[in-house]
Formats: structure tokens, sequence, C-alpha cells
């Protein structure tokens, strides 16, 4: 199968990595393509085999499975520019939550998808956020799903979740590593530790931390508990955190479905069905 990238910005270079070192697809059966086409041939140097091309119409053509990897404004003018090589047979993905599904079907001649990736995907874990067009073909979505299953836990989800999904799944190893950052140097100020041993040692905790949770030893409360000894040292910090977090999560979620609604409303005059 011939698979295509239009965009390899972030998201979209660790997605065509991660589709590779997945063994998901073969270097020479991708072509790519990037505005600015650098980004693309840095990709091509680690994988000589795929095929760089100069414009998302030319990848279009050569491509059966289509994956446009550009900001939520642009994706109309790319599938705008690419639709008369686009035959029914094909199948196109967006990256982009405030796009609908519904949308993107309005707008295209053929089966249509949406994956929500995350950063986790480029190490081949993590969860993939998977939605399906009423026009998808089966046989696209089998194809879809067997892709991702390489490279992560493809989760189909619902239009109405779309948004707290991507907060957790795509959104929240951002989230964390800010407040991992900040307990590193509230470490370093603090005590006399430097902030590379706080750094490793946090590093290293947090991977220890999900091989527990991988290998099924705890959940997140029964590890919560079995490290919190009653009247122990765990428990005083338990009780800043309890008292000092207040809602800061509450409005994290606020914040980001407030900029995904601006988001949609700005994009969704360029598509018929509005969702």
């Amino acid at each position: 199968m011939k698979i295509g990238i239009i965009g390899t910005g972030n998201m979209g270079r660790i997605l065509a990595e991660a589709l590779l070192d997945g063994k998901a697809v073969s270097p020479s059966s991708m072509t790519i393509t990037n505005r600015t086409l650098s980004k693309a041939l840095e990709i091509k140097k680690n994988y000589e085999d795929i095929h760089v091309s100069e414009s998302g119409r030319d990848v279009a053509e050569r491509s059966e499975l289509i994956f446009v990897c550009v900001k939520p404004h642009d994706v109309h003018k790319v599938i705008k520019d690419i639709y008369p090589v686009l035959t029914k047979e094909k199948c196109i993905v967006s990256i982009t939550s405030p796009i609908s599904v519904e949308q993107l079907e309005s707008i295209t001649p053929c089966s249509a998808a949406r994956v929500i990736p995350s950063i986790t995907n480029r190490a081949l874990t993590g969860v993939s956020l998977v939605s399906f067009g009423a026009r998808c073909e089966t046989v696209w979505k089998k194809e879809i799903q067997s892709l991702f299953e390489k490279v992560s836990k493809p989760v189909e989800i619902e239009e109405n979740i779309t948004r707290v999904a991507s907060d957790i799944v795509s959104c929240g190893p951002a989230f964390f590593s800010y407040l991992t950052q900040r307990f590193i140097l509230a470490a370093v100020k603090e005590t006399d530790i430097d902030q590379e041993t706080a750094t490793t040692l946090a590093e290293e905790m947090l991977i220890g931390m999900g091989e527990l949770m991988k290998k099924g030893f705890y959940t997140l409360p029964t590890l919560q508990e079995k490290v919190c000894v009653k009247g122990g040292i765990t428990g005083e910090g338990i009780k800043v955190l309890e008292n000092e977090l207040g809602n800061v999560f509450e409005h994290i979620f606020q914040a980001t479905h407030s900029k995904f609604a601006e988001d949609r409303e700005q994009v969704k005059s360029h598509y018929t069905i509005q969702s």
C-alpha cells in the first residue's frame, strides 16, 4: 500500500517515523512533502528510500492512503489542491481535532478518517485516537486499525469526546512534562540536589512508574496506596497536593475546550456539514 504524508512538521514527522520504525510501512512505499521542503528532506536522510515530493498533489496522486498533517485552517486548502487526483478508492486521514470526519467527508470524494496521534507513538507506544467517516470503506477501517496497532493502541472515539480524549492522549505528555520540570526545579531550589541529578532521578522514576502500570502490577490508585504509608513522609506531600492543586486540572480542560471551540468556529465555514 502506498502511503502519503502532506506536512512533516512536529506531528507529521513523528507519524512518518513511527510508521517506518514500527515496520507498519516500508520507506519505499511512503511519499512525503512539506511547505518547507527541507523538513521533509531531513526525514529522507534517515530513510533513504522515501520519496520526497515538491507538492501535496503529487503526494496524493502517488498514494492510496493520504495523511493531511497541517494546521486546522490549512486543511481545506490542501484538500482543495489535491481534489483533482482523489478517487473514491483512496482514503484521506486528517490528524487535527477541530475538523470532524463529517466535515472532512463533505469536501472529499473518497473514504475519510481522523487519527489523532500522540508523541508517545514515536516510541511505538501510547494511544492513537481513531474516528471513521460514515462513508469510510470497511477495508480502510481495517487498514488504518492495522497500521496503528503497530505503533500504538488505537482507540476509536465518538465526536463528543474528541477534545478531552486529545487532551489526555496528545496534550497530556506536555502537561506532565511541565509538571515534572516544576517538580525538579523545586527540588533544586529547596535542597542541595543539582538539576542534572534531579532530572535523571525524575525521568527514571517516570519510566519505572510506566512499567509498573504496563506490566499490570499496579493501577494509579493502588500505586499511590502502596507508596503512601499511613503517617509517613509521602502522606505529608499528598496533603500539600490536595490543599494546593485546587481546580487546576478542571481549569486546564476549560481552557483547552474554549480554544477548541474557537478553532472550530474559525474553520466551519469551509465545510458543507458543520458539526
